[in-house]
């Protein structure tokens, strides 16, 4: 490493300044590796591409090196992962603290409420979920301001890439043992990514808790998935390593295939579940007939372990985790008192729209919030004029619609130059990056089989652009370079 690389916070890694013959090689290298390995979706153009898996792929949008990251954050985020599985366990298990706390937003958002009613049905037979999986994902950004790390949000369900994540760290590794010497970067410095092993880990641990020889792990899909691959890494080390079986249905398929024998057995297409994996059901869009809320329905009834439960799904809400920031309502839920404090140092600003100082606020500087409604997945957020505009049309309206919202304070990211990879193409931008952080807990009666922190993801997208989602198309795979 030469000499002005040997302070690292001078490793600001500006690679617009790379040599460009030595880039060209860079990016070919990477697209050969990234094309050997699996770091692929589906894509659009081709009709069977979300359907069919090895029909119409293209690599998935990358990073085509790793992001500076300081390591005592780095550190932070992976600490904080196993107090928030179990807030989330703890959470799930007050059934009033869920329904009186999304009571308002019921009101408003259509698709809490059918969640909800779920939720409540379960409540009224009494339903017991004694075996307890799920596999979560804490999203942060680093405020460039404050100098701290902040909480965007918390997903328990359908945790996205945890496969591809895993790829992405190998890329840049792969990368960096070629080309480092002449960038000055160190490729010990990408932290090691084992998310698809742990993640599979913990289904397989499930399953074997369930005990049921013979049984399957349903993952219950979108019947057009671009980003396939990511869950088929999965399926494959269940299959590999642990000797289980996945099969893979939309949640139409299951109301058709799908039936409850007396004992609360689920059977879906003949074969007995074990584990339900969602990797659908998270967004309205996934829900296109009554059927579909069937086939949620009946999952819920069965005895199979569903990753995630409807309480640990509502758990995820954008309310909760604004409830959850709010004084004293931590201490509901968690004795350790150096847990709390450490979770409360990583919320942001939240804010229900009821509280008429901060909507004032909000509409005097939009910039300093966003507003989020109770969805997943990207594309969903509003930001800047947007903000002004949707409150101030709330208030004219005066109806319940307000409560489909939360406000948040706006994080600041630090602004770096990265490459990023399109299509085979490369472009230079000025980009902002989010790293989310998976964990797995599970649990069976009073047994915690397993609390985790298990790898991570960093998102990075251009700075320009407010949304993150990497299937939504606005932010490419990246990982982590400890600074």
């Amino acid at each position: 490493m030469s000499e002005e690389h040997d302070d690292d916070s001078s490793v600001v890694l500006d690679y617009h300044d790379i040599d460009e013959q030595v880039l060209q090689n860079m990016v070919y290298d990477a697209l050969v590796w990234a094309s050997l390995n699996g770091l692929v979706v589906g894509h659009k153009s081709l009709q069977r591409s979300g359907s069919v898996p090895g029909v119409g792929l293209v690599h998935a949008p990358f990073s085509l090196l790793p992001t500076a990251f300081p390591e005592n954050h780095w550190r932070q985020a992976c600490d904080l992962a196993p107090i928030f599985n179990e807030l989330v366990d703890r959470v799930s298990l007050d059934g009033k603290f869920l329904q009186e706390s999304l009571s308002r937003t019921r009101k408003a958002d259509e698709f809490t409420s059918r969640l909800l009613d779920i939720h409540s049905k379960m409540l009224e037979i009494n339903k017991k979920e004694d075996i307890r999986l799920g596999l979560h994902r804490s999203d942060y950004m680093l405020d460039e301001q404050t100098k701290s790390l902040l909480q965007v949000e918390l997903n328990t369900v359908s945790s996205a890439f945890a496969g591809l994540s895993c790829v992405v760290s190998e890329l840049h590794r792969s990368i960096l043992s070629h080309y480092g010497k002449f960038i000055g970067l160190d490729s010990e410095k990408v932290p090691a990514n084992s998310a698809v092993n742990q993640y599979a880990e913990a289904l397989a641990k499930a399953w074997t808790e369930y005990n049921l020889p013979g049984a399957v792990i349903l993952f219950v899909v979108q019947a057009e998935e671009q980003n396939m691959y990511d869950q088929h890494f999965l399926s494959v080390v269940l299959r590999e390593r642990h000797g289980i079986t996945t099969i893979r249905k939309t949640l139409a398929e299951a109301d058709q295939q799908g039936e409850l024998l007396p004992d609360g057995t689920l059977l879906v297409d003949g074969q007995r579940i074990a584990v339900i994996y969602f990797r659908a059901g998270y967004t309205p869009a996934d829900y296109p007939s009554e059927s579909e809320w069937k086939a949620r329905l009946l999952m819920e009834q069965s005895s199979a372990i569903k990753c995630p439960s409807i309480s640990y799904h509502l758990v995820g809400t954008k309310k909760i985790q604004q409830e959850l920031a709010k004084p004293n309502v931590l201490e509901r839920f968690l004795e350790n008192k150096d847990d709390i404090a450490k979770l409360r140092k990583c919320f942001a600003g939240l804010w229900s729209l009821d509280e008429p100082d901060i909507v004032r606020k909000a509409i005097e500087s939009p910039e300093l919030f966003v507003m989020k409604p109770q969805r997943e997945g990207g594309g969903n957020n509003i930001y800047g004029d947007a903000v002004r505009e949707t409150l101030q049309k709330l208030q004219k309206e005066g109806s319940q619609g307000d409560a489909a919202y939360i406000l948040m304070q706006k994080i600041f990211p630090n602004i770096s130059a990265a490459i990023m990879m399109r299509n085979g193409s490369l472009h230079k931008e000025n980009a902002v990056s989010e790293l989310g952080i998976f964990g797995a807990y599970l649990r069976n009666n009073d047994k915690v089989v397993l609390n985790n922190q298990s790898g991570y993801l960093l998102r990075t997208k251009v700075s320009s652009s407010d949304e993150g989602g990497v299937a939504a198309g606005f932010a490419v795979l990246d990982s982590v370079y400890l600074t």
